[in-house]
């Protein structure tokens, strides 16, 4: 059993483990297991070469990039589980509240290709392509809002980031535009989102100073 599950290892997904990583010492978060599936084959990023992203080396490619972030995760955050080689095809649960309180306890069930996990919360970034076909999601794709109507890209319904109760969707498959910067910090405002529910509603951020 996950306490947080993240579907998708490419900009969205890694920024959102980073932040729950950053947090491991905080006293709401020592007791939680915290994983991501960290599936890439289908990430826009394989074919990018980044040019204007803040504190990214002018010509970096994004298959280096990807290779790059899920080795930082692994070394600076070993405690969260990364699961390759898998792709999400099912999720089941209760799909039925927007409402999200601290004392509230979903359980979904995520089937892959290859195995079956529990997580009490779900955070889906697998982009924006319209050949997603999740299963239990479906009822939930519409026409991407921000991206031209010709590239036939989609997005899930949501309030802020958040589905439904216990499933979050980051990246443009939460209807944002395709940029690496606005990607990354759609992972990172739910995971803050997420250390807010763990820390009883109480606002919660994660990082570190060198003066600590």
């Amino acid at each position: 059993m996950f306490d947080v599950l993240i579907i998708g290892g490419g900009v969205s997904g890694i920024s959102c483990a980073l932040v729950l990583g950053s947090a491991k010492n905080k006293l709401f978060v020592v007791d939680k297991k915290i994983g991501i599936i960290t599936h890439q084959k289908n990430s826009s990023l394989q074919e990018a070469i980044l040019n204007n992203v803040y504190g990214i080396p002018h010509g970096k490619l994004g298959s280096d990039l990807l290779l790059e972030t899920t080795h930082h995760l692994s070394e600076t955050y070993p405690h969260i589980v990364q699961i390759s080689n898998e792709k999400v095809i099912k999720i089941d649960g209760d799909f039925t509240s927007l409402v999200r309180s601290s004392s509230s306890c979903s359980e979904f069930t995520i089937t892959t290709n290859k195995n079956i996990y529990k997580s009490k919360t779900v955070v889906v970034g697998i982009g924006a392509a319209n050949t997603f076909a999740i299963e239990g999601l479906l009822q939930y794709v519409e026409p991407h809002k921000k991206i031209p109507a010709e590239k036939q890209r989609i997005q899930l319904k949501n309030n802020d980031y958040l589905v439904f109760e216990g499933i979050y969707v980051i990246g443009t498959l939460a209807g944002l535009r395709s940029q690496v910067a606005i990607a990354a910090g759609s992972g990172a405002a739910v995971a803050t989102d997420i250390l807010t529910l763990w820390n009883g509603g109480i606002q919660t951020q994660s990082h570190d100073s060198i003066k600590k």
